[in-house]
């Protein structure tokens, strides 16, 4: 019985399953923590997951990155934190409920009651935690899920709040009143890097809009303007957003930017000038402008303080305090017209732009996103997207269109809730910030210092964000959440308490905190104390409150909860619920050596644990930080739900096993890269590189069953082995080393990539294929230094590869080493390259890889033996190293007899073709004298244009100098052998066949059928099995002359030849270089001894 058990599973599903039944009945995880304890500490920290939805393909494309980084860092010897976390806080969760519940938005929340509604989302957050700690297991992904944090829990407040009073201190939380990004559907606004997060493309409404002029001339004092007079002028605008034209109260020009004044059918239309070009032929069905009369030209400037018409009565407004245009640098002339309408209560730069002028501010529209308070009941009660139609019917009917309205006429990058998908409007309200703009600087020096993989995000697409850095919203109307420790008095709004633990509440309240305590809403909001700023005597103006219920000097939370990014940020003090426990353990954890999420994460988490860090300890929070592309599906599309296109990872990883999955996802392109995943490319890019380790381990297996590595006399030292072994050991070397290199400078896909090709070119379709004779001959002992070769080749192979695959690595490891490989050291180098060797192996490839081309050229199989052949190699292959690999060259192209050439003179003649348009641009009139110079060069000149390198000569007492894109060096063959040629490298077949090749090449043919049909049948490669051959004479002579090779390559105990075998499990009539010939194979039973005819 073989001491190497072989891989019997039905499929590589089977096999991860039977070694995940011995991860779990060894508790491996928690071995290796153990093992790796008093190592140098690896900080890892986890982004976390909400786990009221089931985890997708790209979470397991994270989750891959990963752990490959925590288990090459454990197989190093460090000790690595791998706790895991749930993000369990926010909007997703409440809708999720509301979804549940049947109800839809605030309103019906607050009539079911916040308690409630707040308990039913602490319900659902692990509703799909099973399914995400199963798929973690499934794919080889090590956490520590018995001790994770949590981010509802009271502890986690507590150092949320602690860090957010920390951030006060330092005058960086605050209320403002500002233009946000708002979801009218959620009914909260969003930050800055939320916004990111929910961008597509979108088409919206384009309406362009006559405004009449009521007063124009040169601005006077005040911004009054002279009347108007002659024909109407109107000022022309665009929009996208019809809705806010009722709450329009000025319009913006850019004051150094040309106007013209276009009198188009009677009316004078003003307009940016290059905008014209555009516009008016756009409106006009393609009249040129030129056609039509420029009434006048003005600058922006000029045109600052004209008076204007409302364009809609929906609101009362004093004319004399609006409907003017002020100046706005702002103000493009991109797109559009190059004038703007402003609505302060709907854009930022409105906001800011009409609380400089001092014009009007109103809002006609609720916190739900529809109309409230207009004259105008069609539009009342309608949503801002229901009314863009409504308004621009009327519009039309009043003749304020220019051209016509486009419902859907502009496609363009638009936000939308990446909670909820709804559009989102910005809307000016009251909210709380961070006011991060007072430490930018300080953020970007911190990006600057962490290592981004790939670096371009961490100065591009982040570092750019972080330039154009806005103030934090903090705030959130909403319910589920971390409640903003804000208490505020009754009487003076200016009086605020923020609380930083549960103790100062306490000590605030006057007394001590029950024992089911919950801080969430709507328990906290229930607490409240005396005001310390007006206690004991109040002084100053006092201002009361309306609130209902606030008694004088009393101080109540504010309502609103935070963003749950900040929940997610604060998690590398909150898991150790610091500053109040573990401080220790916290300044040990802090900051990460490493974290790894989405591209879409540099605005949330990757931000959101920046900005924490910053503000609140002036640190990063993070030092190397892995960015994986986003995950489409197989056409470059987003999945979703809406396209039926989102692929289960569960069904995925069943049909073809975690380890190719992880190898596809880590191999196919770099992992910065957008990844197309297509399930039906998974078995070709990765499925058979894990077939082709399989079988490797097969081939050993099978042949080594008498073998023990642990015999003094199992193998000769490496240093005396054949030169071939030699080769493979010091590329093994080399492998370790390159493979070192790139997971320790974060580049998991260039060393995933070096450990597939090594396996595949250089062990299996190499190393193995061309010493199949050392392992295993009729009758004999396989070669002790090629099974010991070969097995150091699996213990390390597989040791590398453990982070990657981390299944069949360990299934193969404990079959050649005994114990598992996650317990193993990550293998080092040895130093055994060798430089000199690695050419002579190089130039051995090249030449049977040129000889498989000579072949090609004439149809010429490699089964067909060939009689002689000659070879060319650069002179920097060290020729004794490369003659005694020779005879792997001839067994490698089926070759009797090599020789070597000393010069590739005496099989090809080299000669130069000038190309006379590179000559020409050198040498103009002398380019035919140059090409003459060029065509008389030597072969060892052209070689040295082949090398790259330039050759001067002089030629009828003119000098030149050729370069090597000023020829073409062809080669001519001087005989009639097949001939190919790479540089140097040259390789000269001849195809004269003789009756004895022919009919060895017949005999290989017979072993190639016979290994399909083996294949067919889905025999085992151990198994011994019987042959028979009937058919074509010439076919059967040549078996029974190659009756001991072919019974030897098909491991057949049994060949008839002439005669059919009785009871066949296979048998096949096919032809074999045109000649008719039957094959059939059944499993041996025992009769009739090898080699002979029974």
């Amino acid at each position: 019985m073989s001491r190497y058990a072989p891989l019997e599973y039905a499929g590589q599903n089977a096999l991860e399953l039977a070694i995940l039944h011995l991860w779990r009945s060894e508790d491996l995880f928690h071995q290796t923590l153990k093992a790796t304890r008093d190592g140098p500490p690896f900080v890892f920290y986890e982004g976390p997951p909400t786990a009221n939805g089931k985890p997708g393909i790209h979470h397991v494309f994270a989750r891959t990155i990963k752990d490959l980084v925590c288990r090459y860092q454990t197989m190093l010897g460090r000790s690595v934190t791998r706790i895991a976390g749930w993000d369990t806080h926010g909007l997703p969760v409440e809708i999720e409920v509301e979804k549940e519940l049947g109800i839809r938005g605030k309103p019906d929340i607050e009539k079911l009651g916040v308690a409630q509604f707040n308990r039913r989302c602490k319900e659902s957050v692990f509703r799909y935690k099973a399914d995400w700690e199963s798929l973690s297991e499934r794919i080889g992904y090590w956490l520590d899920y018995a001790h994770p944090y949590v981010t509802y829990t009271n502890q986690y407040i507590e150092s949320v709040w602690w860090l957010l009073k920390r951030l006060h201190q330092r005058d960086w939380l605050y209320e403002g009143h500002k233009v946000l990004p708002y979801c009218w559907r959620c009914g909260t606004a969003l930050s800055s890097h939320e916004l990111a997060l929910g961008y597509d493309t979108h088409k919206s409404p384009s309406i362009f809009l006559l405004f009449e002029v009521t007063q124009a001339g040169e601005p006077v004092p005040q911004g009054r303007a002279k009347k108007t007079q002659g024909p109407k002028r109107f000022l022309l605008v665009w929009t996208t957003t019809p809705w806010t034209l009722p709450s329009n109260v000025a319009i913006a020009v850019h004051p150094d930017f040309t106007y013209v004044e276009v009198d188009v059918d009677g009316r004078h239309v003003i307009v940016e000038k290059t905008l014209a070009q555009r516009i008016i032929p756009g409106a006009t069905h393609g009249k040129p402008l030129a056609s039509y009369l420029q009434v006048a030209e003005y600058r922006g400037r000029d045109l600052v303080g004209w008076r204007y018409r409302q364009l809609l009565d929906a609101v009362a407004v004093d004319p004399k305090k609006g409907f003017r245009v002020v100046a706005g640098d702002f103000v493009t002339n991109e797109e559009g017209t190059g004038l703007v309408h402003l609505a302060p209560a709907f854009g930022a730069d409105d906001y800011a732009a009409v609380q400089q002028e001092g014009l009007p501010f109103f809002n006609v529209v609720d916190a739900g996103g529809r109309f409230a308070g207009t004259n105008w009941d069609a539009i009342n009660g309608k949503t801002v997207f229901e009314a863009n139609p409504v308004i621009a019917a009327r519009l039309e009917r009043e003749g304020k269109v220019f051209g016509r309205y486009q419902p859907e006429g502009y496609e363009h990058s638009y936000p939308f809730c990446w909670r909820c998908d709804s559009p989102l409007i910005y809307y000016a309200r009251k909210s709380w910030f961070v006011r991060t703009t007072a430490f930018r600087d300080r953020m970007l020096e911190i990006n600057r210092e962490i290592a981004w993989f790939p670096a371009e995000v961490g100065t591009g697409r982040f570092g750019e964000w972080l330039e154009n850095n806005v103030d934090w919203a903090l705030s959130r109307d909403r319910y589920w959440g971390t409640p903003l420790p804000v208490w505020r008095c009754s009487e003076r709004e200016d009086h605020l308490v923020v609380i930083g633990s549960y103790q100062e509440l306490a000590e605030r309240l006057g007394t001590a905190l029950p024992a089911d305590f919950d801080p969430h809403k709507p328990q906290i909001d229930d607490l409240s104390f005396p005001c310390p700023h007006c206690a004991p005597r109040r002084s100053g103006p006092v201002r009361r409150s309306r609130r209902q219920g606030a008694a004088p000097g009393t101080m109540r939370r504010v309502p609103e909860v935070i963003d749950a990014w900040f929940d997610s940020g604060s998690m590398p003090y909150a898991q150790w619920h610091y500053p109040f426990e573990h401080e220790a353990e916290f300044r040990a954890h802090f900051p990460a050596e490493f974290i790894c999420e989405g591209l879409d994460q540099t605005r949330g988490w990757f931000y959101s644990l920046l900005a924490i860090a910053a503000g609140a300890f002036d640190q990063p929070a993070f030092r190397h930080v892995i960015v994986n592309g986003l995950v489409l599906d197989a056409e470059g599309r987003k999945m979703s739900k809406r396209l039926g296109n989102v692929v289960d990872p569960v069904t995925v990883v069943s049909e073809f096993g975690a380890d190719t999955v992880r190898l596809y996802l880590l191999a196919s392109s770099r992992v910065a890269n957008e990844k197309r995943f297509d399930p039906a490319t998974i078995p070709e890019l990765a499925g058979g590189f894990i077939t082709r380790l399989r079988n490797t381990y097969g081939f050993f297996a099978l042949y080594a069953e008498n073998w023990d590595p642990t015999a003094g006399s199992a193998a000769p030292a490496p240093s005396v082995r054949p030169a071939v072994d030699r080769w493979l050991l010091g590329r093994l070397d080399a492998l370790v080393a390159a493979v070192r290199e790139a997971w320790s400078g974060y580049d998991v896909t260039a060393g995933t990539r070096a450990i597939m090709d090594f396996c595949d070119n250089d062990l299996s379709n190499w190393y193995v294929r061309v010493n199949r004779s050392r392992f295993w001959a009729p009758d004999t002992t396989a070669d002790p230094a090629a099974l010991a070769t070969l097995h150091e080749a699996l213990v390390t192979v597989t040791r590398l590869l453990a982070p990657a695959a981390p299944f069949t690595s360990d299934a193969i490891h404990r079959r050649v080493a005994g114990t598992s490989v996650h317990l193993a050291p990550f293998p080092g180098d040895y130093g055994r390259q060798d430089p000199d060797l690695e050419g002579a192996m190089r130039a051995i490839r090249t030449l049977a890889s040129l000889a498989r081309a000579a072949r090609d050229a004439k149809a010429l199989r490699v089964r067909q033996p060939l009689a002689r052949m000659r070879v060319a190699v650069p002179a920097a292959v060290r020729q004794d190293l490369f003659e005694g690999l020779l005879p792997l060259l001839g067994e490698e192209v089926n070759v009797k007899r090599v020789d070597v050439v000393a010069s590739d003179q005496e099989l090809v003649r080299l000669r130069a073709r000038p190309n006379f348009a590179s000559l020409g641009k050198v040498y103009g009139r002398q380019t035919p004298a140059a090409a003459e110079a060029a065509r008389s060069l030597s072969p060892p000149e052209l070689r040295e244009l082949e090398a790259g390198r330039p050759v001067s000569l002089t030629r009828d007492g003119s000098p030149f100098v050729i370069r090597p894109e000023d020829v073409v060096v062809e080669r001519e063959v001087v005989s009639d052998w097949l001939i190919q040629s790479e540089g140097a490298f040259v390789v000269a077949l001849d195809p004269a066949l003789s009756e004895e090749l022919v009919r060895e090449g017949l005999a290989r043919e017979v072993v190639n059928r016979v290994q399909r049909l083996r294949k067919e049948a889905g025999y085992d490669y151990a198994l011994r099995i019987a042959v028979s051959l009937s058919g074509a004479p010439d076919v059967l002579a040549a078996a029974s002359v190659y009756r001991e090779f072919i019974a030897g390559e098909t491991l057949a105990r049994r060949l008839e030849t002439g005669s059919d075998l009785p009871d066949p499990d296979v048998s096949q009539r096919l032809e074999i270089d045109g000649r008719e010939v039957v094959i059939s194979l059944r499993r041996h039973d025992g009769s009739g001894p090898h080699g002979t005819t029974a």
